[in-house]
């Protein structure tokens, strides 16, 4: 049977390359900064540049700062299920892609979770974003306190939900959780983790749900439910809600 999908996919490869080297570009060139909603969730012009050439090209095939961890990432839905992800970590010049059933792969050489199941040999990502509520900040910080006191190996982050999800994929970490962040941050990301073997669950332990705005992605089961038992949670709303 012939995927429906694929010929999609390998469009989108090109335009998200074709992202990546706009971001390159800019780089080297003085940044305008703007604001989206917040004084910590900043918008560059190319931001808006790469976002338009993204949709602009979807939409006709089909009718950053310096800070390294800057990426291209686009996932591909139908009925809610993600049928591919890629994401392309453009100043490292890598190029993540998944599709459903046909397994994960770094500039086309394929790529595994860790598979670690010992949460103190496990190095777990997460982000602190700012939040309106200064109690959503506090929680945040505890969470961060309860995971480091498991113990686990340690905390990092890096910046990008999208390289996070990666870095779980390729097995350079075992843990990624989050919450407040959007179904356009995870859904690449979340087709890579998956096929690399991974496990995607929501942040009470319970099934992922993409608009749901929170994550937890990890090499194993017994990692993403040592993660999950050790998180308070805060509302952070709904994609899919006015809200």
């Amino acid at each position: 049977m012939s995927d429906p999908w694929q010929e999609c996919m390998d469009y989108c490869v090109e335009v998200t390359k074709k992202a990546g080297q706009m971001i390159r570009e800019a780089l080297q060139e003085d940044i305008a900064v703007m604001q989206k909603s917040s004084p910590v969730d900043l918008v560059t012009e190319t931001d808006q540049k790469v976002e338009r050439l993204i949709i602009d090209s979807i939409k006709e095939k089909y009718p950053a700062h310096r800070f390294p961890f800057v990426s291209v990432s686009i996932g591909f839905t139908v009925k809610k299920e993600i049928e591919f992800g890629i994401v392309y970590s453009c100043i490292e010049d890598k190029m993540y892609t998944a599709r459903k059933g046909k397994g994960a792969f770094c500039n086309g050489e394929p790529i595994k979770v860790s598979g670690q199941e010992d949460i103190s040999q496990s190095l777990v990502l997460t982000e602190m974003n700012f939040h309106k509520d200064p109690g959503h900040f506090t929680t945040m910080l505890a969470n961060v306190e309860k995971i480091l006191t498991i113990p686990v190996h340690g905390i990092r982050s890096p910046g990008s939900a999208a390289v996070n999800m990666c870095l779980v994929a390729c097995g350079s970490a075992d843990a990624y959780y989050h919450m407040g962040i959007h179904c356009w941050d995870m859904a690449g990301g979340a087709a890579l983790v998956t096929e690399a073997g991974g496990v995607i669950m929501d942040i009470s332990g319970g099934p992922f749900d993409l608009m749901s705005r929170r994550l937890i992605v990890a090499s194993s089961r017994a990692i993403a439910r040592r993660v999950a038992k050790e998180i308070t949670e805060f509302p952070v709303g709904r994609d899919d809600t006015d809200g």
